[in-house]
């Protein structure tokens, strides 16, 4: 049950807004959105930032969702990780590292599991979710397997989805499934 009621589904203002979020996600208010749409301004740079994480990044679709699905793990945020894990099946990460983050702690140590980058966006992961700070170690490693350009975005991806799964998990926005709203 969430701590504040979801503004209603078929909501149509602010009109210009509303449509653009509508446009993102292919039609539909998310509970999410219906959540962020209480504060319009705040909504308009949410859909802006997460817009821009979700579908203009250089960095590889796949490792973007699997540390996104990190994060959702690692914060308690099952939201976050049922709206992100159909993005990282579709984007080819495969079922096993889905499964495998059930312990995402013991799957950044899985070399049979994960490659290295992957291993490293893990890494880098756990580091800023639950220190904010990642290791020298782990920062060097990511710094050495990824581009400039991608490490900006992945630690940028990291820190936004940090921002959502403590967004939903505060206001207690829960699945899109189960849930009537």
């Amino acid at each position: 049950m969430p701590r504040i009621p979801y503004l209603p589904a078929d909501l149509a203002d602010p009109a210009e807004l509303v449509a653009a979020i509508r446009r993102r996600r292919g039609g539909d208010l998310l509970k999410l959105d219906r959540m962020l749409l209480y504060s319009p301004e705040f909504a308009a740079g949410w859909n802006a930032l997460l817009g821009a994480v979700r579908a203009r990044l250089q960095l590889d679709a796949r490792l973007r969702e699997l540390a996104i699905c990190a994060v959702a793990r690692l914060n308690h945020a099952p939201y976050e990780f049922e709206q992100h894990a159909p993005e990282f099946l579709a984007a080819g990460g495969p079922q096993r590292q889905l499964d495998a983050l059930d312990d995402v702690e013991a799957a950044a140590r899985d070399e049979a599991a994960f490659d290295a980058r992957e291993r490293a966006v893990l890494r880098l992961t756990l580091g800023m979710t639950r220190d904010v700070t990642p290791s020298e170690q782990d920062f060097a490693t990511a710094a050495a397997l990824f581009p400039r350009q991608e490490l900006v975005e992945l630690v940028g991806v990291v820190a936004s989805y940090n921002m959502v799964s403590r967004f939903l998990v505060a206001l207690g926005v829960h699945s899109e499934v189960d849930e009537a709203g």
